[in-house]
């Protein structure tokens, strides 16, 4: 396999050099990728564990940067900042005034919901990238090869496996590799999406419960 690729045409080697640079890439941000959403999803479940058993989202707010790994406690940390503002600006603010407010800790919770959901998802688009565009480098390293078996058959006349049997297997590598790295980066960006689709649907779910809880508090008060 070795003495193929250091024997195949130059341009079969620079295909080959990019899909692998491509390759090694992907594996990274797969790694990477993966261990970051093991710990959003451990870290979120803490989370969420600890602020429906406590009874004062003060004291939650306290302990939120033990959980800095987890977007839903970083939405949580992003609405109790938002709201100790309001609160510190007018406790007993009118009800236009009350109405803006609440419109602000919605902005702020929307904000913070789409800033997580942007961290969770980079990089994943160049999995998607690699997983489109490998194939077709690896395609062209073929076709090239292909053109280069013609040429020599072109040349020699002869069209035995000793003529254009090496550059039709260099070509048949460049589709290889081409297929081994976009297969690996399809399969993770699809597993990633799934995982990030779940805990942005549990942002979006703890910022509607944490809204609920303010609207009692300022109903009862």
């Amino acid at each position: 396999m070795l003495e193929l690729i250091t024997e195949a045409d130059i341009i079969v080697q620079l295909v080959l050099l990019v899909l692998l640079g491509m390759s090694i890439t992907c594996w990274v941000i797969i790694i990477n990728k993966w261990r970051a959403l093991n710990t959003a999803e451990r870290t979120s479940a803490e989370f969420l564990e600890r602020f429906w058993q406590s009874r004062r989202i003060d004291q939650v707010f306290d302990q939120v940067d033990k959980y800095a790994g987890s977007p839903v406690a970083m939405v949580f940390k992003a609405g109790y900042t938002e709201l100790a503002k309001l609160s510190a600006r007018d406790s007993s603010a009118q009800s236009g005034i009350a109405i803006s407010g609440e419109d602000n800790l919605t902005r702020a919770l929307r904000r913070a919901r789409t800033v997580e959901r942007t961290a969770l998802q980079k990089l994943t688009t160049f999995l998607a990238t690699t997983g489109s565009t490998a194939p077709f480098i690896g395609l062209f390293g073929t076709v090239w090869g292909i053109l280069r078996a013609f040429q020599k058959i072109g040349a020699t006349g002869q069209a035995t496996v000793a003529t254009v049997g090496p550059d039709i297997a260099h070509a048949l590598i460049a589709t290889a590799v081409g297929l081994a790295a976009a297969i690996p980066a399809v399969i993770a960006f699809n597993f990633f999406n799934s995982r990030i689709r779940v805990l942005a649907t549990e942002m979006d779910n703890f910022s509607d419960d944490f809204l609920n809880i303010v609207k009692r508090h300022r109903q009862s008060g």
